[in-house]
This record gives structure tokens, sequence and C-alpha cells, in this order.
């Protein structure tokens, strides 16, 4: 149980490095205005026209860094700096998450493959440490439970892979598109680039995070049946 302990807190430290790295950053890009003066409501809403997109609204929401796409009512969500802001680090975010609007209209594979691991995920995540935690209690006398927690939580490592390619592709189309339509010049698209990269970076340490955790607990198995 001692490993298990050892590979959380260093994955927690480093997400947490990370995670103050990507505030730092979305603050410091936050006090660059861009340029064209644009709010990352009218970004989004932009990018959206641009793509055709006529079905999906953007919306305000509370908290800082909450900013996300919901397919299930096609909402393009914006933190409240990021929906009123006129920076860099809102123009960044905005243009990220019609990034994933746009993955949805165009039916992007990773995207499918993740929506379609949601409800598999969403149930697994409730009980997962639960069995894991009891599979290892019960690994010389009821081996199975282990495996079958180990099963549970190979699902959601997965998901957490198949969030990468999603992520990195959302971002890759806002940069294109932001560039392309000069909503911000070369020096405030190096640090809207810096911020998304600092944003994947969290989805990284995470998937990692998850791998390693898996990691462990099949050679926790291995080594009963050894």
């Amino acid at each position: 149980m001692i490993g298990i302990y050892v590979i959380s807190i260093a994955f927690m430290l480093i997400g947490w490095l990370v995670s103050m790295q990507l505030k730092r950053k979305f603050k410091q890009y936050s006090e660059v205005t861009i340029g064209t003066g644009m709010s990352g409501k009218e970004i989004a809403e932009r990018m959206l026209h641009d793509n055709g997109i006529n079905d999906v609204k953007v919306l305000s929401v509370e908290g800082q860094l909450t900013d996300h796409y919901n397919p299930l009512d096609k909402t393009v969500n914006l933190s409240h700096d990021v929906y009123y802001g006129r920076s860099a680090a809102a123009a960044a975010v905005s243009a990220h998450e019609c990034g994933h609007a746009v993955q949805h209209a165009t039916a992007y594979t990773w995207l499918q493959m993740r929506s379609a691991l949601v409800p598999v995920v969403s149930f697994g995540s409730k009980w997962v440490q639960w069995v894991l935690l009891g599979g290892i209690l019960m690994v010389n006398t009821f081996p199975s439970l282990l495996l079958i927690g180990i099963v549970m939580f190979g699902v959601i490592t997965l998901f957490s892979f198949v969030t990468l390619p999603v992520e990195f592709d959302a971002s890759k189309r806002a940069m294109v598109w932001l560039e392309t339509n000069r909503i911000a010049n070369p020096q405030e698209l190096t640090m809207s680039k810096d911020a998304l990269w600092w944003a994947a970076m969290t989805y990284v340490v995470a998937a990692l995070s998850a791998l390693a955790t898996l990691a462990y607990y099949i050679m926790v198995y291995m080594g009963r049946r050894d």
C-alpha cells in the first residue's frame, strides 16, 4: 500500500506545480489586452459563426478556469474573466472551447470516443476506489476482485489518454483560427499558445498519474499470481 501513496503524493505535487504555473500564466496574459479589443464572448461567437455553427450558445459561468464546452446542451461556457475579458488569455480560452464545438460539429473521432466512454467512466469512478481497496485487502483470498478493479481503472486511464488528443486538437484549431483571422498579433498569439500549453499539461499529468497507478495495481496482482 505504501507504493500507491508514494505515486499519489508525487503526482499530486506535480499536478499542483503545473496548476500553479497555469494560474500564473493566465493571470499574466490576462493583463495583456489584444489589439482587436474583442471580448471572449465576441471571439467565441465569431469563431462559431465562421465554422457554420449556429446552434451553440455562448454563456458566462461562475468560477475561475471553469471554462468548458457541453456537448449535451451545445453551450460554450466561459468563466467571467474569459467571457468579458479582452486579453490574450481570454482569446486563447474562448477559442479553445469553441474548438471543442467544432470537433462536435464535425464528428471528430477522438471526441466521439471520449463521449462514448463518459457513462462508463462516470459509473466506474464512483466505485473503483472501493473495489481496488477491497481487492488489495483480499488479494490473497479473492484476487479476482482486484482484477475487476484493475479493469475498471483501466477504462478510466484510457479515458484520460483519449482526452489528450481532444484537448491538443482543440488548441490547434483555436490557434489556427486566431492567426488566420488576425484576431491577435504574433506576440499575443505566442502568449495564447503558451497559456493553452500549460492548460494541456494538466491533462497530461492526470493521464500519467492514472497510468502509474494502474501499473502499480497490475504489479500487485501479478505478484500475487507469482
